[in-house]
């Protein structure tokens, strides 16, 4: 079945260096299986229009077609209605709209406070700051879980929100999604979840975590880029202002006055990236085909070989040991810098990223510049943990 799931992804039979690829760097973007590829291909070949507004049968198709994928996406994260699903340009669109248009609405401009981990993405740290709002980690130890006790004294009268990542994209952490709603709720407080690093590694109900909003991007889930989804509870959409204006999120314009549309189009100014909403259709299908609970059990026992395998070599230094993770391995070999370590594996045709990840207070928490990250994903295999192994013994020697 691996060999069948591999054979779906062109890119897996590409060379670097004279080696062939091992790519360990499914957290920054997933690669594309074929169906996804034929999608976007197809789109433009033979329906390629506007959506919405044409009175013509190619524009009928296409927004049957992206219309359809809202309603999927709806199906696929358990969200009540395909309303509460608002298409993006990804998860970092996701999280500004709504810290743009939640502050407008809920915003006080006095003190407002939004709660946020010790280990979120910039992009779930930095539009909050940009909407006045004064932040309150919380902290996490040195196995990298929250300190959900910590969380319970950050609430204040002043607290507008939460805002908090499903898994952790440096750690790998998966946090209690629903324990954390459960307590914002009991002070009156919603909650967003930035869900990037987890929609692709689990099955993800809206409803059952409690949520407020949740927000993801379609190419960490083996579909296009520039394409992410915003889900947000409808009485909350309901009142808050529009992100951008512009055509389509309008019901009537004069110079005098404007009225906005229903939901979700009160959020989707101008021409979405239709193609790419229906690669990510396709996308979710080639994850439900798999089976995300396979998915899931497969990435799991690639994390543990490669745990186990990295632990065994001298000097292996690792961040982030959750009981529950996802498919993420950070770590530092001895003191030798992370780009150092990623330059040589490339070499060997291993794709790493190395860095700091876009989470610079975690690094600053373990007091360390960055580290090498290998994540993995439904095409990957023992074999490329070998490799990576063995590659890592190989440049041992060069790094001292």
């Amino acid at each position: 079945m691996l060999q069948d799931i591999r054979n779906q992804f062109p890119i897996l039979g590409v060379e670097v260096h004279g080696h062939p690829l091992v790519y360990f760097d499914n957290a920054a973007t997933t690669q594309k299986p074929l169906a996804v590829i034929e999608a976007l291909d197809g789109y433009y070949r033979s329906s390629n229009a506007n959506i919405h507004r044409g009175a013509h049968h190619l524009a009928a198709a296409a927004t049957e077609a992206y219309e359809g994928v809202r309603r999927q996406v709806q199906a696929f994260i358990g969200a009540r209605h395909s309303h509460e699903i608002v298409f993006t340009r990804g998860t970092t669109e996701s999280i500004n709209l709504v810290a743009s248009s939640f502050a407008r609405r809920y915003f006080s401009g006095d003190g407002d406070e939004v709660i946020v981990s010790g280990m979120e993405h910039h992009s779930n740290i930095v539009p909050w700051q940009l909407a006045g709002a004064t932040l309150r980690p919380v902290p996490f130890g040195d196995d990298g879980v929250l300190d959900l006790q910590a969380m319970e004294r950050l609430f204040s009268a002043r607290t507008r929100l939460v805002a908090i990542c499903h898994a952790s994209n440096t750690l790998g952490t998966v946090n209690p999604v629903a324990d954390i709603v459960a307590m914002a709720h009991a002070h009156g407080v919603p909650v967003l979840v930035d869900g990037a690093q987890a929609v692709s590694h689990m099955k993800v109900d809206v409803q059952a975590l409690g949520c407020d909003f949740y927000c993801f991007s379609g190419h960490k889930m083996y579909g296009p880029m520039g394409v992410g989804v915003m889900y947000g509870r409808e009485e909350l959409l309901n009142e808050m202002p529009p992100y951008q204006g512009g055509g389509e999120m309008i019901s009537e314009v004069t110079f005098e006055r404007t009225t906005y549309n229903e939901l979700p189009f009160k959020f989707e100014a101008g021409t979405p990236s239709v193609g790419d909403v229906i690669g990510l259709g396709k996308a979710m299908d080639f994850m439900q085909g798999v089976g995300i609970e396979n998915i899931g059990s497969h990435e799991a026992d690639l994390l543990d070989y490669a745990t186990r395998g990295l632990a065994a070599l001298p000097g292996m230094r690792f961040f982030g040991c959750a009981p529950r993770k996802t498919a993420v391995l950070s770590f530092l070999v001895g003191d030798s810098h992370p780009y150092d370590v990623g330059t040589l594996l490339d070499q060997m045709g291993i794709a790493v990223r190395t860095g700091h990840h876009c989470t610079q207070p975690v690094m600053d928490r373990y007091g360390i510049p960055g580290t090498v990250r290998a994540s993995f994903a439904v095409y990957n295999t023992r074999a490329e943990v070998d490799a990576l192994v063995g590659a890592l013994q190989r440049i041992m020697p060069m790094l001292q």
